[in-house]
């Protein structure tokens, strides 16, 4: 069943970025997928920090955890379709957040999901850069 992230599935995909549908400027230019048990086990562990273009994309996912890491992040839970379900801004380190209708979460730098404006409701969408179209 296609969803979402079905483009960065594709073994030719050029380079995606993460916007909001209806909206030019990416949230995320710098994607890294966790879409294999080994990789969403690992999430964000091995970093220090979170660049403010970088996403992690974790699916099949509903529940996320920050036991273990240094920093608070933005989570950002989506169905199937892309839609935002819920938002949790700046979870902090050694804590749960859990989502019961999301498909996928995306793992953000602090505050991003603020500055970009990310609301409930809103969908996500990859595509690629030449896809972009930035307002004025």
């Amino acid at each position: 069943m296609a969803h979402f992230l079905t483009p960065m599935l594709a073994t030719s995909a050029p380079p995606l970025h993460l916007g909001r549908r209806g909206h030019g400027a990416p949230l995320a230019t710098t994607l890294e997928p966790a879409f294999d048990s080994a990789s969403r086990k690992r999430g964000l562990l091995q970093h220090e920090a979170l660049a403010p273009a970088t996403a992690l994309l974790i699916a099949p996912c509903g529940a996320v955890h920050t036991f273990g890491m240094r920093f608070a992040i933005d989570v950002i839970f989506a169905a199937r379709d892309g839609r935002v379900v819920k938002i949790v801004p700046s979870l902090a380190p050694r804590r749960i957040a859990v989502a019961l209708k999301a498909f996928a979460t995306v793992e953000m730098a602090a505050g991003e999901a603020a500055r970009h404006g990310v609301s409930v409701g809103d969908y996500l969408e990859l595509r690629s850069a030449d896809q972009l179209t930035v307002k004025q």
